[in-house]
């Protein structure tokens, strides 16, 4: 699979300068977890997974969550387990079929061996597990349930932290619990693939939900764990995980308060007006802002709940010819001593040393997501992603 595989190669050799590499199951832990992007989830209960699966997945998804938690009722556990099942038959009988990474939110260790057992030879469609309401004392028996199914099925299989318990929320345990969250991880680094925020929880705690005109940066009690995650967990030194960004859960807004937040200048010609107001029409300029904003805080990806999502991330994960630029000018072999180097656009300091990490992170990001065209934006992304 690779990020916008879904669209006529002639239109990619136009947007690219460098097109997104191809990547599968067997790709290292690194690459992957950066290369998640929208993670679509869906409930385990829908009797057409396995066609909505392979639908998906033709329209640029590369990774979707199975969710046997907080997505279904409490009574439809059993029959969601059943039909997980049935579904992975179905999708096990379809060869030919280009399949996303695929991975079962559970809510308790012991659904882990049991679904491993009960999928059989399937379980190769599967990719790894989610884990919910993850802390030190909760997560070490999903982990340990997780290392165990592996090695009975001789399956690589991955693990989700999501983070979203109260005890990480509240200022007096915050730091107890993230610690305790840090050892869990690391003893099992190997199979842990990414972070994931689990914010609609966290703004639960307090009776709090965002409007569609406002991020979750916006919600400063929101905003304060999500920095503090990133500061122990997010670390660029080599100890820290891939942390993905929070899901959005608005598709369309009948009435604004505020006004819109995307800029007219991408919008100017032809197409691009009615895309802009197709995107302001669906709270998509919300979503585009938060994108934004969970890049600039150290967050990769994102967790959606609609597919009309998934292609707003992945051209905002798009790296810039002018990021790719600047990284590629700090990375060069004869700069390793350090130094300070005018930009390529002569319009910035790249200060060697200091800049090395992002521009680490930014090739990796350019060889998953690729790099646009030095005349390529996002809204050329965008309109050539959106079917029809």
């Amino acid at each position: 699979m690779r990020h916008f595989g879904h669209i006529a190669p002639e239109v990619r050799q136009r947007l690219f300068h460098q097109e997104p590499c191809a990547f599968g199951t067997d790709s290292p832990a690194r690459l992957l977890a950066a290369a998640l992007g929208a993670t679509l989830y869906s409930p385990a209960t829908r009797p057409r997974l396995a066609d909505d699966i392979v639908k998906q997945a033709e329209l640029g998804v590369v990774s979707m969550v199975l969710c046997l938690e907080d997505s279904i009722d409490d009574a439809d556990v059993p029959a969601g387990e059943e039909n997980l099942v049935r579904q992975f038959a179905d999708l096990a009988a379809r060869p030919g079929a280009d399949l996303p990474l695929l991975f079962i939110r559970v809510r308790t260790p012991e659904q882990i061996p049991d679904l491993v057992a009960r999928l059989g030879r399937d379980v190769r469609l599967l990719s790894g597990f989610v884990f919910p309401k993850f802390t030190e004392e909760r997560g070490i028996p999903f982990l340990e349930a997780l290392a165990c199914a592996e090695t009975s099925s001789g399956q690589r299989l991955f693990g989700m932290p999501v983070l979203e318990s109260p005890e990480l929320l509240y200022r007096e345990s915050r730091v107890e619990t993230l610690e305790g969250i840090a050892r869990a991880v690391d003893k099992y680094r190997d199979r842990v693939l990414a972070l994931r925020l689990g914010v609609t929880d966290f703004c639960s705690s307090y009776g709090l939900r965002r409007a569609p005109d406002m991020t979750a940066y916006d919600v400063q009690v929101v905003a304060s764990v999500i920095s503090d995650v990133v500061n122990m967990l997010g670390r660029a030194d080599g100890t820290g995980f891939t942390v993905t960004g929070p899901v959005w859960e608005y598709f369309r807004v009948p009435e604004r308060m505020f006004k819109p937040m995307l800029r007219n200048s991408p919008f100017l010609e032809g197409q691009a007006v009615e895309l802009r107001m197709k995107l302001i029409e669906h709270a998509m300029d919300g979503l585009l802002r938060e994108i934004s904003l969970d890049q600039a805080n150290g967050l990769t990806g994102k967790t959606c709940i609609h597919p009309s999502h998934v292609l707003p991330v992945h051209a905002l994960s798009v790296v810039s010819h002018e990021e790719f630029c600047d990284a590629a000018d700090i990375l060069r072999p004869e700069r390793g001593g350090g130094g300070v180097l005018r930009s390529a656009y002569t319009n910035k300091m790249n200060e060697v040393k200091p800049h090395r990490a992002w521009a680490e992170r930014t090739m990796l990001r350019a060889e998953v997501f690729g790099v646009a065209r030095e005349d390529v934006s996002f809204v050329d992304l965008l309109a050539a992603g959106i079917p029809g």
